[in-house]
Parts: C-alpha cells; sequence; structure tokens
C-alpha cells in the first residue's frame, strides 16, 4: 500500500518517511498543501494519506475537505498530524473528512497502530466496491435476457445488437451461464424416426 506524506517540517518529514521504510510501506511525500492535493486528485492516488494540519498553502484539513467533495466514493483514508488537541479543534478535523488524527510529537507505535487500522478500512473499502462492481456486472448480464428479443419465425435465430442473426443456443450460451447437450424430444422421434418407434 502506498502512502502520502504531507508535511513541510524537513524533519518530521525524514522520521515519517524512515519509519514508513521500515514498515514495509511505500509512500511519495508532498511539502505543501496545494502538491498534496494534487497527488490526492491524480489517478493514481495512494489510498492513504497523513497530512500535517499546517502546511504552506492549503492545510491539512482542506485538503481533508476538498478531496471529499471531489472524490465521494474513493477509498481514502486520512490521518490528520497535528499539535492541536482542544476538543473542538479535533472535532473540526474529523468534520472535515479526516478518518483519524495523531498528535504531535507522536509516538511511532501508535502511528503505526492507527496506520494499520486505517489499511484494514481501506482494504474493506476495497473490497466491498469490488464486490458491488461483480454484482452490477451479473445484473447487466442479466438484463441482456430481459426484454424483446427478436427472434426468426421458421429458423428461430436471434438478432443481436449488432443485428447478426445467430442460433439461439449461440445466442443463449454468450448471455447466460447456460450450456447445451442435444437430444431428440418424443414427438421428433415420431415424426422423423419413425422406424425407431416400439410398438
Amino acid at each position: 500500500m502506498k502512502i502520502l506524506i504531507a508535511e513541510d517540517s524537513v524533519t518530521t518529514r525524514k522520521i515519517l518517511e524512515d519509519l514508513l521504510g521500515q514498515w514495509g510501506y511505500t509512500f511519495i511525500s508532498a511539502t505543501d498543501g496545494n502538491e498534496a492535493l494534487r497527488i490526492l486528485e491524480s489517478d493514481e492516488a495512494p489510498n492513504l494519506a497523513i497530512l500535517d494540519w499546517i502546511m504552506p498553502g492549503i492545510e491539512g484539513i482542506e485538503v481533508c475537505r476538498q478531496i471529499r467533495k471531489k472524490k465521494k466514493s474513493s477509498a481514502l483514508y486520512s490521518i490528520l498530524l497535528t499539535a492541536k488537541v482542544k476538543n473542538e479543534e479535533i472535532i473540526e478535523g474529523l468534520e472535515a473528512g479526516a478518518d483519524d488524527y495523531i498528535v504531535k510529537p507522536f509516538e511511532k507505535g501508535e502511528l503505526r497502530a492507527r496506520i494499520r487500522a486505517g489499511q484494514r478500512v481501506i482494504e474493506l473499502q476495497l473490497e466491498l466496491a469490488a464486490r458491488i462492481k461483480e454484482l452490477q456486472a451479473a445484473q447487466s448480464h442479466i438484463k441482456t435476457l430481459q426484454g424483446i428479443i427478436p427472434i426468426c419465425a421458421h429458423c428461430h435465430k436471434i438478432r443481436d445488437d449488432q443485428e447478426i442473426w445467430q442460433k439461439i443456443e449461440a445466442y443463449i450460451e454468450k448471455h447466460s451461464g447456460a450450456r447445451f447437450s442435444h437430444g431428440i424430444c418424443p414427438e421428433c422421434v415420431k415424426k422423423y424416426y419413425p422406424e425407431l418407434r416400439t410398438s
């Protein structure tokens, strides 16, 4: 999992980079809020972000607000890194869209635990999104066999969306999980194979 570190303090940023590297995470760093926002808005944005509350440009809390408005459905877990400890300030950060916070100076064990908690949440969100996508695909697949299906009154071929006529077996196999095995019904045995009739 890749993590964004948005921290303008060189010392704190280096500590965070060293710790994440030791714990096996890949990371990308930003030195101000504007750069952090650009990274989080990109197509390959990290799913977890550690954002310093006070940064040049856009503050971490504002990054949270903006990214939540623009990417409401994305799996993003944001941790505010702050020296603010008043309850009303923490509430403000969480209401802005942060998922968690950690107070400076932080203890590395606590930081690691909070990152792991965020990772579990992200994994669940991604798994849920994948399941929803599978269900939507299944629903779309089922719908292809609903409604009016053009079928030839003589040969029973079906016309698909590309105006191509194909055997009914091929059409159903393509649009469902069904497979065909061929046999002969009693009526056709009587009609086409009278010699097989037994008295």
